[in-house]
């Protein structure tokens, strides 16, 4: 088992659950240098290793090795899961996997943050009904 660093829509407990098909214990955490982009056109975002920035998310404990397979699904080919060292929010450092835009598809990045805020109000739902990935589970 290893940890999952989750910045955009996994961060909700309920489409981690949906994806993963485990109720996961999360806890805040910061990843130094990296920055969280929108995604053209979509409501989810990319993650870009950047000095001195710092993207806020959720790590989730001891996922099982059987919702990893889901997740990588999910994730899709845009995505690479790697391993980084996330501050925890009541202290503490941890590694967990990440998953990070590939630099095939950076181009399709815009140079502006996503805000999580943003999404539970008027992407989380349109993401639910319209990402490809949850086709890819089933």
């Amino acid at each position: 088992m290893s940890h999952l660093f989750a910045y955009g829509s996994l961060m909700c407990a309920d489409i981690m659950h949906d994806v993963s098909g485990y109720d996961v214990p999360g806890i805040g955490g910061v990843l130094n240098d990296y920055r969280r982009l929108v995604v053209r056109g979509e409501h989810y975002p990319g993650l870009l290793p950047v000095h001195g920035a710092a993207v806020e998310g959720v790590v989730y404990w001891d996922v099982p090795m059987s919702a990893w397979e889901r997740l990588d699904r999910f994730e899709g080919e845009m995505y690479l899961r790697q391993s980084v060292d996330v501050a925890l929010k009541h202290g503490g450092i941890v590694q967990a996997d990440a998953y990070v835009v590939r630099p095939e598809f950076r181009h399709r990045l815009e140079d502006s943050d996503w805000d999580f805020g943003e999404f539970l109000r008027i992407g989380k739902v349109r993401f639910q009904r319209h990402y490809q990935g949850y086709q890819a589970l089933e």
